[in-house]
């Protein structure tokens, strides 16, 4: 280990998810849109932000077998080879997509479960996942069933711990009869606080971490966004309800709120949203998407922000739960969710 990396590792804050010894920097990079949904994409570009986020202590890597039909995967592959030892890798399985990239449903069965792995395992190029997530809850599928297939996975060495995304509370007990789940991932933000009611205290009643997805809003938190035309035709948040029209304007009120108590904190509307979902406990790791250097220097810099509860009461009087105007998907998307 070379000094710079060193002070990296040093600099960056470590927080341990659930019960397992999976030590995680405190934040973590989301790697969807370096591949899809986000508009135009560069692989060049993308690697780079992830070897900068390796050289700064950002060790927790997030992806999954959907994105770009496997191709975020081939993409984080080909970024971590010759230095696996420096991640803790995350990828997921559940959500089906035909190549052409069509959604062909949700599948949690045994089977499935085994041929998806090792399909990750080989775009990834490696030989064991960290963390492996069901993307998406299969309710035709019991979640004993698919929890079952995953231990096995364990078992063969081919997984290290286990994780859920977007499961309901009753959901989350029944798979931690069946294996000890690490971490529950989920959408957690100051424009999506839904977690807060039932399942963070179910995660923290049975040990499991907490990885909160989109902890920007998508983006919106940074106060980049003013309007739809601000988005490219490909990117799917133009089919997202809270970027449309009325819902849109009122959200943006909530950005000026945010963005005049950043002001005075001295930081951007990014890294005070980061910074209050890392607040909201050690437990949490926040995993901000981006696909750009510049972008994941801002980003980090929110660990070194502190929120006193005074801070952290007037966002919650500025910003309280269930003020954001819009459902966090489209009815298609609603319908995927485990609740």
């Amino acid at each position: 280990m070379g000094a710079t990396e060193a002070r990296a590792l040093a600099n960056m804050p470590r927080r341990r998810l659930g019960r397992a010894e999976l030590s995680v920097s405190a934040l973590g990079l989301g790697c969807m849109g370096m591949s899809e949904f986000y508009g135009a994409t560069d692989d060049a570009e993308s690697i780079a932000t992830i070897h900068r986020a390796l050289d700064r202590g950002v060790n927790f890597l997030d992806t999954a077998d959907m994105y770009g039909v496997g191709r975020n995967e081939e993409l984080v592959g080909r970024a971590i080879r010759g230095r696996r030892h420096e991640v803790v890798l995350a990828t997921k399985f559940g959500n089906v997509r035909s190549p052409e990239g069509k959604h062909l449903g949700i599948s949690g069965r045994p089977e499935y479960v085994q041929k998806a792995c090792e399909a990750s395992l080989k775009r990834l190029g490696i030989e064991t996942i960290d963390l492996y997530f069901q993307h998406r809850v299969d309710t035709e599928v019991p979640i004993e069933e698919t929890v079952g297939a995953m231990a096995q996975l364990v078992q063969q060495g081919k997984v290290r711990c286990l994780g859920l995304s977007e499961a309901a509370p009753a959901t989350i007990r029944r798979a931690a009869k069946v294996h000890p789940i690490t971490a529950l991932q989920t959408e957690y933000s100051l424009w999506s606080r839904e977690p807060e009611s039932e399942i963070l205290p179910v995660c923290r009643e049975l040990g499991i971490g907490f990885v909160a997805y989109s902890p920007l809003g998508r983006g919106f938190l940074t106060g980049k966004y003013s309007s739809a035309a601000d988005l490219e035709p490909s990117d799917f948040r133009l089919r997202n309800p809270r970027f449309q029209e009325e819902n849109l304007k009122r959200n943006l009120e909530l950005v000026e709120r945010s963005r005049k108590i950043a002001a005075e904190k001295k930081c951007t509307p990014a890294q005070l949203a980061l910074a209050w979902v890392l607040a909201q406990g050690d437990d949490i790791v926040p995993i901000a998407g981006t696909k750009r250097r510049t972008y994941l220097d801002e980003n980090i810099e929110a660990v070194r922000i502190q929120l006193s509860p005074a801070d952290l009461a007037r966002i919650d009087k500025e910003l309280p739960p269930g003020i954001t105007a819009g459902e966090r998907y489209d009815a298609t998307g609603m319908t995927r969710l485990n609740k």
